[in-house]
């Protein structure tokens, strides 16, 4: 099959009828095999019999229904683990995604070697309100995560090589980072295409602005697993060192001074009455917490039953022989 069209959804019973046709008249002018997930993800209108509807008249139409909303993560991690096309495309349900785009999204990922292609909304029809955020948004990711050349992130529209979506874990709302998603896991060739974002033509949009403190926390979240999440002593050991000498350092200070007054016949005071002495043991035992915090997650790591399992894109084998004389 050549491509899989995933599309998530929540309350979008009178646009799926035209999205439908849509990538219907797209595939078939362009001669695909293709099919259609339908994720639904708890919805409260008719979504679902909608569904069922055109499930009955199109055979690559299937579906998915949650029996509540969990959200747009886990509707796409079940989506990619039915897929079953070459090449899999995920676009929103509300018509702001044109299907238009999927031949060329197709090619680049078949034939200019793409693992991943995010679509860029250049031209948005969102308010200020929205567009400011997104864009600080945005910078920040390219920041974090190294990918430089998407604009985009959060875009819903994006294409896929089969072998990415099949080793890559949606959860939580960290569909907002899956080209980051599928650089931790080694697939490095994400590229980007324009695209046009069509107004919404029916009801309204499912995401408020808490999605962008939710969103710069899960950024971190993924900066931290990645780079520490099978080494957690690299950063709880070397922070906690650092702070237990720094206390250390300042509670000799802290004596040293009094010793030098009292030598000296100069006024002084209790090392007890100084806050300084209390700041520094604050860092000693803060210090010391960190360490032991990165000790213990050495030993979660150490014992986790993955922490040996490699993903290998190639292998030789050379056979060798022993000659005895």
């Amino acid at each position: 099959m050549d491509i899989s069209v995933v599309v998530p959804l929540y309350n979008e019973a009178e646009s799926l009828p035209e999205l439908e046709q849509w990538i219907e008249r797209v595939m078939r002018d362009h001669g695909f095999t293709y099919e259609v997930i339908f994720v639904n993800d708890g919805s409260t209108d008719e979504s679902w019999q909608v569904i069922q509807r055109l499930a009955e008249a199109n055979p690559a139409v299937r579906g998915v229904c949650f029996r509540r909303n969990y959200g747009k993560s886990p509707a796409l991690n079940v989506g990619f683990a039915r897929a079953k096309g070459d090449v899999v495309i995920t676009m929103d349900a509300d018509l702001q995604d044109s299907p238009d785009e999927i031949p060329e999204l197709y090619r680049m990922i078949t034939e200019d070697g793409y693992d991943l292609v995010s679509g860029y909304k250049q031209k948005r029809y969102d308010p200020l309100s929205k567009t400011i955020p997104t864009k600080l948004f945005n910078a920040t990711a390219r920041r974090v995560s190294g990918i430089h050349n998407l604009h985009d992130f959060n875009c819903g529209l994006k294409a896929y090589r089969s072998k990415v979506v099949k080793h890559i874990e949606v959860y939580g709302d960290m569909h907002r980072y899956i080209p980051y998603l599928a650089k931790l896991a080694g697939f490095h060739r994400i590229g980007e295409k324009v695209v046009k974002h069509q107004a919404r033509k029916y009801g309204k949009t499912k995401f408020g602005l808490d999605r962008f403190v939710n969103g710069y926390l899960d950024l971190m979240t993924l900066w931290f697993t990645g780079k520490f999440g099978g080494k957690p002593m690299h950063f709880f050991g070397l922070v906690g060192s650092l702070m237990f000498f720094l206390g250390l350092v300042s509670t000799a200070v802290v004596g040293l001074t009094k010793l030098y007054h009292m030598h000296a016949g100069h006024p002084y005071i209790l090392v007890t009455d100084s806050p300084y002495f209390y700041l520094a043991l604050t860092l000693m035992l803060l210090g010391s917490q960190m360490f032991l915090a990165g000790f213990v997650g050495e030993l979660v790591a150490r014992n986790a039953p993955g922490r040996n399992q490699y993903e290998i894109d190639a292998e030789i084998n050379a056979e060798s022989s022993t000659t005895t004389i």
